[in-house]
């Protein structure tokens, strides 16, 4: 009988994590809180993919997301962000990426509840995502302050144009109609915010919440990484 030829152990595919950044209202800095993570992760020597907000709408893997939002109805099925977002992470994996940085995806609660979906849907939507991106493993940094204070900061960053969008875009929406002026939109984001906390406390992923009331950006980033050097595999 000939020899068995040894085999050769392979290296397991990527992304070894995916962190998922999140905010409960406009204003709390996740997008640059997510750009200084994606920064610090690939200073460590890791191969990064950091998916920016707008990504959502010219990635290949979300490309029936944004046709199907495109369509006429301004919303997705459920099914078609969970095929989405199987394929973005397969194919992150497949080409060897190691960490996931994503800006305001999972858990896509925000966008859940404007389309009117009730908590025990998006409940049973988050079980069917924490399956879609198995083995990759999650983390999700929930970043929040008081809504208020956050919409008024972000008003004054982006002017009151940006504030006559927000309104009308939420107004518009079948699950924030109540939705008037700046108050009512606190109101609302208050109410987001305690429903998302319920719904990621019944996740497998591990939840990091950093609440920014007293940390400017750069405080925040240090604290978050602190927290993620001990789950997340990195070299410095």
């Amino acid at each position: 009988m000939a020899p068995t030829a040894p085999t050769t152990p392979t290296r397991p595919e990527g992304p070894t994590h995916l962190i998922a950044v999140a905010g409960n209202s406009p204003g709390v800095g996740k997008s640059t809180l997510c750009r200084s993570l994606a920064d610090w992760m690939r200073s460590t020597g890791a191969t990064v993919d950091h998916f920016q907000e707008a990504d959502i709408l010219t990635r290949p893997a979300f490309r029936p997301v944004a046709e199907e939002f495109a369509g006429g109805a301004h919303s997705v099925r459920p099914e078609t962000l969970i095929a989405a977002t199987r394929a973005y992470v397969t194919e992150s994996r497949a080409a060897g990426i190691d960490v996931l940085v994503t800006d305001a995806l999972i858990p896509f609660v925000p966008s859940l509840v404007a389309w009117g979906h009730d908590e025990p849907a998006i409940a049973r939507f988050l079980r069917e995502v924490a399956t879609a991106v198995e083995p990759a493993r999650v983390t999700v940094v929930y970043v929040e302050d008081d809504p208020a204070t956050a919409l008024r900061r972000a008003v004054d960053r982006e002017g009151p144009d940006w504030e006559n969008w927000y309104l009308t875009k939420l107004a518009a929406s079948p699950g924030t109609r109540s939705v008037h002026d700046l108050p009512s939109a606190a109101a609302h984001l208050r109410h987001e915010t305690a429903l998302t906390h319920r719904l990621l406390a019944a996740t497998p992923w591990h939840v990091l919440t950093v609440n920014v009331a007293d940390l400017d950006a750069l405080r925040t980033a240090q604290h978050v990484r602190d927290h993620l050097a001990a789950v997340v595999d990195v070299k410095g």
